[in-house]
């Protein structure tokens, strides 16, 4: 079985939830703490076992293919001026992965950046990841995660989060049968059905492995709500055709798309920063008094 070696990251988006911060700047460029989201991200998937990251794109995100370029100037700037710590930090950023850049084109939706990429991933499977989902995984990293559960079965893998009443309406909700230690084979995910109609508290969202016959199905799938190309349509086509699995993910999920998650995850990365966690930890006892 062909292992895990691409990524696709859709990062063309607007951000417009963000705005005026991303009216000049990239929402994936946001920083917590010291970091933009999207290195957070595409970290953890290096440290996954991903080689190759595929980036699409859009044309106001330029400053995210300039994030992960080699910067020789910069790097000897701060050589020079005795900031060395400094200079193999911004070294290693070019030197993650091999970066590919593709434009997007096509309909809106989230299913068109994966099929962007179809001429690149040829007959492999690979990841999808969004460019503002944070796992916090202090034992195994998400998509690796992910991967395990592929190579056991071969097939997708989803992956999910128990969530509240609230979330059901949300996310897309999962109904599936338990087949293994926090791992279900999915009989379908309805979208935000709500508390009533929800047929569990699994939310399906963050991330997924795919086999190449997903891009058969996105080429088939019509524009849906919105006149949008949704990929939660051709994973249910795909679903009809061959079994799909989803995976509890054993860590905290963080939704940097909203205003209160990006302020909870540079709350969190900054109590785990040692530069700065003991004053912060100071700080914040002296305004939740």
């Amino acid at each position: 079985m062909s292992k895990i070696k691409k990524v696709i990251i859709p990062v063309a988006g607007l951000g417009t939830r963000f705005l005026p911060a991303t009216k000049a700047q990239p929402k994936e460029m946001l920083p917590i703490v010291d970091k933009p989201i999207i290195q957070y991200i595409i970290e953890s998937a290096v440290e996954s076992g991903i080689e190759d990251i595929i980036l699409v794109t859009g044309k106001t995100k330029r400053a995210i293919e300039d994030h992960f370029d080699q910067d020789e100037f910069l790097e000897r700037y701060l050589i020079e001026a005795g900031k060395e710590k400094y200079a193999e930090k911004i070294r290693k950023i070019s030197k993650l992965a091999n970066f590919i850049y593709i434009r997007q084109k096509g309909p809106y939706g989230n299913g068109t950046p994966v099929l962007n990429a179809k001429h690149i991933i040829g007959d492999e499977p690979f990841a999808v990841l969004w460019g503002d989902d944070i796992w916090n995984t202090p034992r195994v990293p998400h998509l690796k995660q992910l991967m395990d559960v592929f190579e056991k079965y071969g097939d997708p893998v989803i992956s999910a989060m128990m969530t509240d009443d609230e979330g059901t309406g949300k996310y897309g909700i999962i109904d599936g049968v338990k087949i293994g230690d926090d791992t279900y084979e999915v009989k379908s995910i309805i979208e935000k059905p709500g508390a009533e109609k929800a047929p569990s508290r699994i939310a399906s969202l963050g991330g997924y492995i795919f086999t190449p016959d997903i891009f058969l199905e996105l080429e088939k799938t019509p524009v849906g709500k919105g006149n949008e190309l949704w990929l939660v349509d051709a994973i249910a086509r795909l679903l009809e055709k061959r079994p799909i699995y989803a995976k509890i993910i054993d860590g905290d999920y963080m939704d940097i798309g909203s205003k209160l998650g990006f302020l909870k995850a540079n709350v969190h990365f900054g109590l785990n920063d040692a530069d700065v966690k003991d004053e912060l930890k100071k700080y914040l006892k002296e305004v939740l008094k």
